[in-house]
């Protein structure tokens, strides 16, 4: 079965009561819950980890080669300064959906930039928690692709 990691970053366990009017109410215990739900009905296993700390990110993508065909990262505030979390993911050659609950592009000039995009397959940005669920059909379909060639 295809499994797919899910990794949030810095300040997302605080999702639900951090700054509601840009990040919704939507708690990341809500978020996990509906992407193993959708992964279970897209036949896929989903796996959540979250983490404050950068190195544990770092070796929870390390941890996934080899155990995971995909990875859905939201590397919060990470996304806009770590070059070692992309280097990670570069490193780990595992095709990866970036995914963000607010319009970083709508948002403060700093957070235009993304790390995380040049190593992945594409970004998600802007649709709350839904996102999570638009990258899983994405990672899906292109796994599925990938395979059938």
């Amino acid at each position: 079965m295809t499994s797919i990691l899910v990794l949030n970053g810095p300040n997302l366990n605080l999702l639900g009561t951090r700054q509601p009017d840009v990040y919704g109410s939507v708690t990341l215990a809500m978020v996990e819950q509906a992407c193993a739900e959708h992964g279970q009905k897209l036949g896929v296993s989903v796996s959540c980890f979250q983490s404050n700390h950068e190195g544990a990110l770092i070796d929870a993508i390390h941890a996934a080669k080899g155990q995971h065909q995909g990875i859905i990262l939201n590397a919060g505030a990470y996304t806009h300064t770590s070059i070692a979390l992309m280097d990670a993911m570069i490193s780990v050659e595992i095709p990866a959906v970036e995914v963000h609950l607010s319009n970083i592009h709508a948002r403060e000039p700093f957070r235009h930039t993304s790390y995380i995009s040049k190593a992945a397959l594409g970004q998600i940005c802007g649709f709350g928690a839904q996102g999570y669920l638009l990258a899983l059909d994405a990672l899906k379909a292109h796994l599925e692709k990938a395979v059938s060639l």
